[in-house]
């Protein structure tokens, strides 16, 4: 049994000019090629398929019967080879390709959707999934290599993600018309008495905050437990009481009811950006790593 080739591309190609243009000399100034070499090309698809090619009629070449009962296919292999071209080289520009992020539920809200929507007005052919979940459910999603880049924190390390920690400036927020406003800055003291909203107390970040309190011979006086800064915002917004958050989310939230002071000691919050090891990440997505990285510089410890 004779063994056949695949045909290569090309040959495709040249199949699909000459019966575009019923002549070599046409298809091969189509193709940008001579025609000597659309003539090897057809010959050595012609010997490969074992069957003739092309009939002459009055000097065009028209399609020979097999060649007609394969045309819809070949054509589509063409196009499709160009389309997987057009793609490749879109994303070699970085115009095109699919960035899965995980993240915490209050950069869902907050932050995230500027630098999203900034990213992409350049970037018209990149689309994404934002998953906002709690920090084991995003940790999980990179081990398993289910999603590009995550978002999190009280994060510890894993040997099958990279993680780069960033540490977030936090302060006191309060209702506008608060007594705190006219402080420079606001201690474990000057919040005796005071309701205080605050992140769960199984977190890196309220064990922190707690310890600044016990430091001082003083007790945080416990009032509403939350999972995201940007609930304690809305919280405090509403005059539910006072709360230790990120600037960042902070600032989000000035210009509707609430005010902040730095908080003294000194309390940062950390985040960590994680990629799975083991994946290979695109061009794209690490782009928009250093974007979202470079986004929160404002912010920053230092900064």
């Amino acid at each position: 049994m004779k063994h056949r080739k695949t045909p290569r591309i090309r040959q495709l190609e040249a199949l699909m000019a000459v019966i575009g243009n019923g002549s070599m000399t046409a298809a091969a100034a189509e193709l940008g090629i001579s025609q000597p070499a659309i003539s090897r090309l057809l010959s050595d698809l012609g010997k490969e398929f074992d069957f003739q090619l092309f009939d002459k009629r009055d000097g065009r070449l028209v399609p020979s019967q097999e060649v007609r009962l394969l045309e819809p296919d070949i054509r589509r292999v063409v196009e499709l080879m160009h389309q997987i071209s057009d793609i490749s080289a879109d994303i070699t520009k970085r115009k095109a390709g699919h960035i899965r992020i995980a993240c915490l539920p209050g950069f869902a809200t907050s932050h995230l959707p500027r630098v999203v929507a900034d990213f992409l007005r350049e970037r018209p052919g990149i689309s994404m999934t934002i998953e906002p979940d709690r920090p084991e459910r995003i940790l999980e999603w990179m081990i398993t290599e289910q999603y590009d880049f995550g978002i999190t924190d009280g994060f510890f390390g894993h040997p099958a993600v990279e993680t780069t920690d960033l540490s977030m400036r936090t302060v006191c927020i309060f209702p506008a018309g608060h007594r705190l406003a006219a402080c420079d800055w606001i201690s474990p003291r000057d919040l005796q008495g005071e309701n205080i909203i605050h992140t769960r107390k199984d977190s890196v970040f309220y064990q922190e905050l707690d310890r600044r309190f016990r430091d001082e011979g003083l007790e945080l006086r416990s009032h509403i437990e939350v999972r995201q800064f940007t609930a304690a915002c809305e919280l405090v917004c509403n005059g539910a009481g006072v709360s230790v958050v990120s600037e960042m989310d902070a600032r989000k939230y000035a210009d509707l009811g609430l005010g902040y002071r730095p908080f003294v000691p000194a309390l940062s919050h950390r985040i960590s950006l994680i990629r799975p090891v083991h994946k290979t990440p695109s061009l794209i997505t690490l782009e928009f790593i250093e974007a979202f990285r470079e986004s929160l510089a404002p912010y920053l410890d230092g900064a």
